[in-house]
């Protein structure tokens, strides 16, 4: 274990100070100071070696959390990248984006704040590719069966990577001009660099794994012939159809989905050009909704240089700490302050959006908003209390329906459930024989985390129908749901 008395010694959670607000909105770097090394000991040490360690269940790669603090507590950084790239596929991304629920999990959060948990795993990574200790792990023969995999998000690139190291010829199909999905053209670089994903999308060439950009499935290729031309594919197209806003005005130029503006942003970013980009520079931005891709459009508007940035939410403030009727070791709905909302703006929550306001031109130029209020279960405008927010971008993040249906259907019969997300059984089978799904486009829209176990899982339910067994770990199937997450 790690320090037997750490937890009493050490009671107060240590992380990295994020770079001034001044400063870090002037450019595209992680928010992040690099970590005190003295200091993630003394909190990896405060591990409690609590005998069910529920971090375990809290997270959904059954991630051996209290093995790896103690190897980094007792500065075993080699032995310590294993532990967690035996469960983990990428720890990079994990430790930057995930929301821990391994954290909401942890039994000191009892009563003490949880183990840094995330901060401990990234800091593992980060020491194993500074060193060296992250290289190819190529299969040591190949079984001479073919698997494409279509999407090169998360949960595309795990089963690509399991499938490459049990031996089988991979190719990820990717419609983007680069391969990374949402990890390359979803996330701002001040959350993750690309750097990142560029060293781990390098191992994975070293290995085996076949990139294919700027091919889209069911247009360049029908997936009726990609399943003709391989044992078996994978679908892993995430979750992409966003959630809109159908009301008065929706029509006006300046109103965008939340996609739109972060692909063309990060696009910019890394050094492509992007003609007529959407950006907040000089201009009242409103972002609606208040989750995840909400705070990156928060944290972009500000690099942008916008006059001023709002963010609604339709429903309540969550509370700042647990409250009753989620307690431990379940994922709490707290109150949240990332580094986006550190930077400046306006939090406004009861706000439900009633119409888009236009000037002559056709242009956004304000909200009418009204006070939400609850009528059997529904969430409504109420009446009176209508106000004006000044905009002239509206951004619109208000999550996602599911995958694009169309040509799934069309060209491979695949079916849907009554939640828009591609039918499968619990060995990740479509109802189409040698065909999988994994991640958001059969789980619907989630977290970084699940994507990566469900890439793992169905890697190894792909491998185990190509070759009748498998020895591939299978974290996950999808009508699990950890302690520690509320369902997806």
């Amino acid at each position: 274990m790690a320090d037997p008395k750490g937890f009493l010694k050490v009671t107060e959670r240590e992380l990295p100070p994020r770079r001034p607000v001044p400063v870090r909105i002037m450019d595209w770097k992680e928010v992040y100071e690099p970590g005190d090394s003295a200091v993630l000991r003394r909190q990896a040490g405060r591990c409690m070696d609590c005998g069910i360690p529920f971090c375990h269940k809290g997270c959904p790669l059954g991630n051996l959390i209290p093995e790896w603090n103690d190897l980094m507590w007792r500065g075993e950084g080699r032995a310590a990248i294993e532990r967690l790239h035996a469960t983990n596929n990428f720890p990079e991304f994990t430790g930057r984006l995930c929301p821990a629920p391994c954290e909401s999990a942890c039994v000191l959060g009892i009563n003490q704040p949880a183990v840094t948990i995330k901060q401990v795993e990234v800091s593992i990574i980060d020491e194993a590719f500074a060193n060296g200790w992250v290289e190819p792990e190529p299969p040591g023969r190949l079984t001479g069966k073919t698997v494409a995999v279509v999407g090169s998000g998360p949960a595309g690139l795990a089963a690509a990577q399991q499938l490459t190291r049990a031996g089988h010829t991979v190719a990820v199909f990717e419609r983007d001009d680069r391969i990374g999905g949402l990890l390359r053209y979803g996330i701002p670089d001040f959350k993750m660099e690309k750097r990142h994903l560029e060293a781990r999308l390098r191992q994975m060439q070293d290995e085996g794994t076949r990139f294919r950009a700027g091919v889209e499935i069911g247009k360049d290729i029908s997936w009726s012939d990609l399943r003709a031309r391989y044992d078996a594919v994978v679908i892993a197209t995430g979750s992409t159809v966003p959630r809109d806003l159908p009301i008065p005005g929706r029509d006006l130029a300046g109103v965008h989905f939340a996609m739109e503006y972060l692909v063309e942003s990060n696009r910019a970013v890394a050094g492509d050009a992007v003609p007529n980009q959407i950006t907040a520079e000089g201009k009242h931005v409103v972002v609606i909704g208040g989750g995840d891709t909400g705070a990156d459009c928060i944290g972009t508007a500000h690099r942008h240089g916008a006059l001023s940035v709002t963010n609604l939410a339709i429903g309540r403030r969550p509370p700042g700490e647990r409250p009753e009727d989620q307690p431990w070791p379940m994922a709490a709905t707290l109150f949240e302050v990332q580094s986006a909302h550190e930077e400046g703006g306006e939090r406004s929550f009861l706000a439900s959006t009633v119409e888009f306001l236009g000037n002559e031109a056709g242009e956004v130029r304000a909200l009418r908003v009204a006070e939400t209020e609850f009528v059997d279960g529904r969430r409504v405008p109420k009446s009176g209390t209508e106000r004006e927010i000044p905009a002239d971008l509206v951004l619109i993040a208000m999550g996602f329906t599911g995958p694009e249906q169309a040509l799934l259907q069309e060209q491979l019969g695949a079916e849907f459930t009554n939640r828009g997300n591609v039918r499968r059984e619990k060995d990740y089978q479509t109802t189409t024989p040698g065909v999988f799904v994994a991640g958001d486009a059969g789980r619907g829209q989630s977290l970084i985390v699940w994507a990566i176990a469900e890439g793992r899982a169905a890697a190894a339910e792909v491998d185990r129908y190509l070759m009748g067994d498998t020895e591939l770990p299978a974290p996950v199937h999808p009508h699990d749901v950890a302690i520690g997450l509320q369902p997806a």
